[in-house]
């Protein structure tokens, strides 16, 4: 879409709030965006063309008109933009990169649920926690609810009928003191939907609520004079503090709050979260952003902090970070300069540093490990913007003795060796005199025919001598 195709528009387009789409010939969405003002914003990729990123100018270019929708307020915009690039994963939109398989812990949604970790989740009315980044942190979480909440494990059928019926018969679980029966009727549906709403509790981070359901069920049992059974449960109190410290507690001061820190490379961003619960880190991961038209740092942020909030299942009603992003009116945004959140903007920066140092270090350490071929054909890819490093390299050059007799030759690389078999040495036949270009026009001619006829690949690569015309 050219400058003048837009201002031929440009009065169409409201003062408004609204979310924009810029579109191609084939109806396809390319690029969608937000805006308080649709006209101003829209009028940006429509200035100055050397004041525009390349990226901005590739887009308006392939875009053959802009749709938009107006909206009533800026957080309506926000959610239609984030709803439209779930749905139709833009090309030129931000890109949250996850190549990693995320481990989870989901409540079965059944009777008498299980609970065991898992990378698949399936939505069939289950709730999941997570995702974890580490399967060592997984597996420390789990043996803690396993001692705290014996469950059963099985994946038998816990109907009514069936625990009546008496057709499910205790296992080992149940002897060994890991499940305390309800296949025989031995624990009822409401004491242990109990454990699993505590389990709930511990997988959020809300340690308060068990405790106390732990402490009165001490106390009961002391009141009953069964002192094993609240020695069992102080053990348990124990196990929970002890989990509990191995967390990084931040400050006393602060709740719920949610940690977002950036990075910003050419081509890439970087994103920190740090997931604060009663004062405590429970979750911190760091999460690669892949940009496509020279977004701002600001802009990153953005897309990405409500999906990051998504995939971890925050409610943390206050964010803290570095720019000022808008997120709607059910979350805080907080810019510290100071004090404890700031001290947490601080951790978060260091987790990035290492995070990129580590990147670094593995980017090094991968290309040394290539081969002196690989390094220079990737070389040859990066300075010549290619999308596949050349294999298959074919350079031709022409060669005449004072203006006659004239011939070429063609010589083939292939893996970064000289692959002479396939050197060819042509003599020019439609030529007259010394004329080099076109007798390059036609050794090339005629290489590429034969090689279209006989069904060959083509070269990734071709390089011709040029000469200086005269």
């Amino acid at each position: 879409m050219t400058n003048e195709e837009f201002r031929n528009i440009v009065d169409t387009i409201p003062h408004l709030p609204g979310v924009y789409r810029f579109m191609d010939e084939g109806n396809i969405i390319l690029y969608v965006g937000k805006a308080k003002d649709l006209r101003n914003r829209l009028s940006n990729y429509f200035g100055e063309k050397k004041q525009m990123s390349h990226k901005t100018r590739v887009l308006t270019k392939n875009a053959s008109y802009i749709e938009f929708t107006i909206v009533e307020t800026e957080h309506d915009a926000l959610l239609m933009e984030n709803t439209f690039i779930k749905k139709y994963q833009p090309r030129y939109n931000v890109s949250l990169k996850d190549g990693k398989s995320y481990s989870y812990i989901v409540i079965k949604n059944e009777r008498f649920p299980r609970v065991f970790f898992t990378r698949k989740v399936i939505r069939d009315g289950s709730q999941y926690f997570g995702p974890y980044t580490s399967k060592g942190r997984v597996k420390v979480i789990f043996d803690v609810v396993k001692k705290l909440f014996p469950l059963r494990t099985c994946s038998y059928n816990l109907s009514d009928d069936n625990i009546r019926a008496g057709r499910i018969k205790l296992c080992l679980e149940y002897h060994i003191k890991n499940c305390q029966g309800p296949c025989e009727g031995l624990e009822s549906l409401a004491d242990y939907n109990l454990k699993i709403e505590q389990i709930r509790h511990i997988l959020k981070g809300n340690f308060v609520q068990v405790k106390d359901y732990i402490n009165k069920q001490m106390n009961e049992a002391a009141l009953d004079l069964n002192f094993e059974l609240a020695h069992a449960f102080k053990e348990k109190l124990a196990l929970l503090d002890d989990y509990q410290a191995k967390s990084t507690v931040v400050s006393s001061s602060i709740r719920d709050l949610d940690v977002f820190t950036i990075r910003s490379e050419e081509k890439n961003a970087y994103i920190n979260y740090l997931k604060i619960i009663d004062g405590a880190l429970i979750y911190t991961d760091t999460l690669q952003i892949e940009k496509k038209l020279d977004e701002e740092d600001v802009d990153v942020l953005n897309y990405a902090i409500p999906v990051i909030r998504e995939r971890y299942n925050s409610i943390a009603p206050e964010v803290a970070t570095t720019y000022p992003v808008w997120l709607g009116k059910e979350v805080e945004v907080v810019l510290p300069q100071r004090g404890d959140k700031r001290k947490l903007i601080e951790l978060s920066q260091k987790n990035l540093d290492y995070f990129l140092s580590q990147q670094r270090r593995q980017e090094s350490e991968r290309k040394n490990k290539q081969s002196p071929a690989e390094r220079i054909l990737n070389t040859l890819k990066d300075d010549l913007r290619m999308a596949d490093a050349p294999l298959h390299i074919e350079c031709f050059d022409n060669s005449n003795i004072q203006g006659t007799n004239p011939v070429a030759s063609c010589v083939v690389f292939k893996n970064a060796k000289p692959s002479k078999k396939d050197y060819r040495h042509f003599k020019i036949k439609t030529v007259d005199g010394p004329n080099d270009f076109a007798s390059m026009q036609e050794v090339v001619y005629r290489r590429y025919k034969r090689i279209q006829d006989e069904g060959q690949p083509l070269p990734q690569l071709i390089i011709i001598d040029g000469e200086r015309a005269s």
